[in-house]
């Protein structure tokens, strides 16, 4: 008995000492802090450069079988800020994941959308999910571009400055 308690007293020191071991640590980062089997999409840094891919985000939610959005925090904010703007619009609630066990490479993801519990989706790729999104080039969209130089401009070069 004193063996037994003394393990848990161990543990509890440990515990202390190291942190709560997590269950399946690799899984929990490659989705953003979730288990794979909660998960109904993800977008991969590389897809996110190459689509605007707000509208599977949107139809995703308003399936209703996920509402938690987590979205790669360390990614540029012009990349993230049409996924923020769509998660909000649907009430869905998102959490930004800036740890920095969460990296920026292409084949990372950018965003899981997630239910509270297992769902067992398949597949969650984008690209898979939703083939038939007509692809719009994020980074080739003059309009957009001119938007955000005219923000700028309008920011920095204001006439009415005091």
């Amino acid at each position: 008995m004193a063996e037994q308690e003394k393990s848990a007293t161990q543990q509890r020191i440990d515990n202390a000492v190291y942190g709560t071991p997590k269950i399946k640590p690799d899984e929990q980062r490659k989705y953003l802090g979730t288990f794979r089997e909660r998960v109904c999409l993800t977008i991969s840094i590389q897809e996110l450069r190459e689509q605007d891919w707000t509208t599977a985000l949107t139809t995703e939610v308003n399936r209703g079988i996920g509402d938690l959005i987590f979205i790669n925090g360390k990614l540029p904010h012009d990349e993230i800020h049409p996924y923020i703007q769509a998660a909000a619009k649907a009430n869905a609630h998102f959490t930004l994941k800036t740890d920095p066990e969460y990296k920026t490479d292409p084949e990372s993801l950018a965003i899981v959308i997630a239910a509270k519990t297992a769902v067992y989706q398949s597949p969650v790729d984008v690209k898979k999910r939703y083939p038939n999104l007509k692809a719009t080039n994020i980074d080739n969209d003059e309009e957009s571009v001119d938007q955000r130089q005219s923000f700028f401009h309008r920011l920095f070069h204001r006439k009415d400055r005091g």
